[in-house]
């Protein structure tokens, strides 16, 4: 019996396919003083280790099943790492080491296509003077999170585009194209973010429905949605920027169109599918997951009004409500920006401005951020982070250590602990940023 399963066991391995390899192909990079990320193209998701080595200081990553493209060009980094070398191992795998020029710290996850690449491979490195070698990292599966949790995704929809120029100011300034402007700038910041991503809804000159806007947000698992406008009126002297939430009407008639196509609405709320569920319980769940949604849209929502009018005056002091289509999304907090008039000669001729444009996106910026610091979504970074971590200081640290070894802005350690100064004391204790005592 043993040898007839033994015999069974060879003619199915000859007959059954072995698992095609996947191809490691473009490899692309973006660097500032505190971070480097490294993009590597991949044809399929793929299963991999990353770990540390020291003396020398290297970054491991082994791929499983995978082979990288002949006539990979040679990548360094100044600051960073020397170069790639690549070695295949097990027969199948392969293993992509990075000679380092400093300690980092790594973080790695596995991004799902979009409209514009395939499957990759994304690695961070954040400098860390401080940091431990020879620590290993758990290996990651297709489609799980990273080990110090997720980035927060913020999706950036530039208004109108193509076709639909939006309003047009006196100087024949098109509103499509300074919002697409400010919401590059704010998608700059974003990225710089410790513990944030940012998605672009419009990338270039070109319409996209307004249902399908929604549609790519909860495609990319967006956590805010930031629709971003100049606004128009009759009177040359309005003025003034405006932050705009789903009104109760809006909300209502949304919830209608969604029960009569419960059928399609998988996963609308949280992993909750509607179409096996009856009219009043359907109802109810969307009831809730809309006024969740609405009352977060609304916090962050006065958290980035009040930002705005420290660089720009404000057309009302308080958040207003609209049935506009793009909010309607009943599981992404949404907020609409009315960054200024374009109809007003003086506010036409800021939106003009780069600098004016930078200002608009960092106080866009600072209440999301002032947002999610409070409210950081579960599973995030600044989720992990939240939950009152402590640090005890070591000899040797820094403010500046400290922060990239968290990913944290120094201000926000600062504001959190009540520091006075930089100077840190060895034994002291300082409280991560997060929700603690919020």
């Amino acid at each position: 019996m043993r040898l007839f399963t033994a015999i069974l066991f060879v003619l199915f391995s000859m007959v059954l396919p072995a698992a095609e390899q996947v191809q490691v192909g473009d490899v692309r990079l973006w660097q500032s003083a505190e971070k480097l990320r490294l993009v590597f193209d991949v044809s399929a998701p793929l299963e991999y280790d990353l770990f540390r080595l020291s003396d020398p200081e290297r970054l491991v990553v082994d791929l499983s099943n995978a082979r990288i493209a002949p006539r990979q060009p040679s990548l360094s980094a100044e600051g960073w790492f020397k170069q790639i070398r690549t070695a295949s191992r097990n027969g199948g795998d392969l293993r992509l080491v990075l000679d380092l020029e400093r300690p980092v710290s790594p973080a790695s996850f596995i991004l799902k296509p979009d409209r514009k690449r395939g499957h990759r491979l994304v690695i961070d490195l954040f400098a860390n003077t401080a940091a431990p070698a020879g620590d290993s990292f758990a290996s990651v599966k297709p489609g799980s999170a990273p080990r110090e949790g997720r980035d927060i995704v913020v999706a950036i929809d530039a208004g109108h585009g193509g076709e639909d120029p939006g309003a047009i100011g006196k100087g024949k300034t098109r509103e499509k194209e300074v919002v697409l402007a400010i919401a590059r700038k704010l998608q700059g910041l974003v990225d710089r973010e410790p513990g944030m991503r940012a998605v672009m809804i419009r990338e270039g000159d070109y319409y996209i429905g307004l249902r399908d806007r929604i549609k790519k947000a909860r495609q990319h698992k967006a956590d805010l949605f930031i629709s971003i406008h100049a606004d128009s009126f009759k009177r040359s002297s309005a003025r003034g920027s405006s932050v705009f939430t789903l009104s109760a009407h809006g909300a209502t008639s949304e919830a209608a169109r969604w029960l009569a196509e419960k059928e399609n609405a998988a996963d609308l709320i949280g992993g909750v599918s509607l179409d096996d569920k009856d009219d009043i319980l359907a109802s109810v769940l969307l009831d809730l997951s809309q006024t969740a949604t609405i009352e977060a849209s609304t916090t962050v929502a006065a958290k980035v009004l009040d930002q705005l009018g420290k660089v720009n005056e404000l057309h009302k002091r308080h958040v207003e409500q609209a049935g506009f289509a793009v909010l309607k999304s009943p599981d992404i907090p949404s907020i609409l920006v009315e960054t200024a008039f374009i109809s007003n000669p003086s506010e036409e001729r800021k939106l003009n401005n780069k600098a004016h444009q930078k200002k608009l996106a960092r106080a866009i910026l600072s209440g999301v951020r002032a947002y999610f610091l409070k409210y950081p979504p579960p599973g995030t970074a600044l989720a992990l982070r939240s939950a009152g971590e402590r640090y005890v200081i070591q000899q040797g640290d820094t403010l500046s250590t400290i922060a990239r070894r968290y990913r944290v802005r120094m201000d926000d350690i600062r504001q959190t602990n009540g520091l006075e100064s930089d100077l840190l004391r060895v034994g002291d204790v300082l409280l991560i940023p997060g929700t603690l005592g919020g």
